[in-house]
C-alpha cells in the first residue's frame, strides 16, 4: 500500500468544509468523499469551529475587525 504525502489545507478550505458539516445537508462521509478528506478530520474541524465560535462575539470588536463604526 502506498502512503499519501501529507497535505496542508488553508483556513478558508477548513472553514468551508466545517460549515458544510454543521449544516448537516450531507453526511460527513459524503463531504469527506467530495473534498477527499478523512471523515475524522472533518469532525475535528467542525468541533474546533463550534468551540471557537463564541470568540467571534466577545471582546472589543473595533480591535478585532477594524470596524468603521
Amino acid at each position: 500500500m502506498t502512503r499519501r504525502n501529507r497535505r496542508t489545507h488553508d483556513d478558508t478550505f477548513k472553514a468551508r468544509v466545517a460549515i458544510e458539516a454543521i449544516k448537516e445537508i450531507k453526511t460527513i462521509v459524503e463531504i469527506a468523499s467530495e473534498y477527499d478528506v478523512h471523515p475524522s478530520q472533518i469532525k475535528a474541524w467542525k468541533n474546533e469551529l463550534l468551540e471557537k465560535s463564541t470568540s467571534v462575539f466577545s471582546g472589543n470588536k473595533d480591535d478585532q475587525y477594524n470596524a468603521p463604526y
